[in-house]
């Protein structure tokens, strides 16, 4: 299911990705193909505009190996 994620004042798309969703510039593509007319807002989007995230630009949950410095 896509998630709906709001600018705040400043955002841009990249920000607004990177803080609400830990996504990188890979997944603009693909947001910008799931919100017809986004890119025509500028590069700075207005407060408050509703960003479409669909499943596939979701960040696969990073697995990261712990160091023990006491073994």
């Amino acid at each position: 299911m896509a998630d709906v994620v709001h600018a705040c004042q400043g955002d841009t798309l990249d920000q607004l990705l990177h803080r609400e969703r830990a996504l990188g510039p890979e997944a603009l593509g693909t947001v910008l193909a799931a919100n017809p007319g986004l890119a025509a807002l500028g590069a700075i989007l207005p407060i408050g505009t509703p960003v479409i995230v669909p499943p596939a630009a979701q960040a696969a949950p990073v697995e990261r190996q712990l160091l023990d410095f006491w073994d």
